[in-house]
């Protein structure tokens, strides 16, 4: 079983900058591809940004495509969102979660493929 639990939303005025942060317990962390997901009030989850478990393949929404950046650091269990360049509507709460399937293509995970939920945490931009 893994435990996800996501910290770091909060409000921020448009255009500026917020990291969040998902720490995940379990000794193999290491090994699971990790996703952050958004909901707004109305709205379907849906997919932000996706991170192999080594790290080095990372795969994005476009709506979210150089103005956010995901990264993990496996020796802390951890897997962060750093948000720049934030707008009104990337207001939702945003969840982490983690899947033990292996792809070759990280962006071929759906949105049910994910084993792992953490309870989100909500990010608000003002306009």
């Amino acid at each position: 079983q893994v435990q996800l639990v996501e910290s770091g939303g909060g409000l921020v005025q448009a255009g500026g900058s917020l990291r969040i942060s998902c720490a995940a317990s379990g000794r193999t962390f290491s090994t699971y591809t990790m996703g952050w997901f958004r909901q707004a009030p109305g709205k379907e989850r849906e997919f932000v940004a996706a991170i192999s478990w080594t790290g080095g393949r990372t795969y994005y929404t476009d709506s979210v495509k150089g103005r956010f950046t995901i990264s993990r650091d496996n020796a802390k269990n951890t897997v962060y969102l750093q948000m720049n360049s934030l707008k009104p509507e990337d207001t939702a709460v945003y969840y982490c979660a983690a899947t033990t399937r292996w792809k070759s293509r990280i962006s071929d995970y759906d949105l049910h493929e994910y084993d792992y939920w953490g309870q989100g945490t909500q990010v608000t931009v003002s306009s």
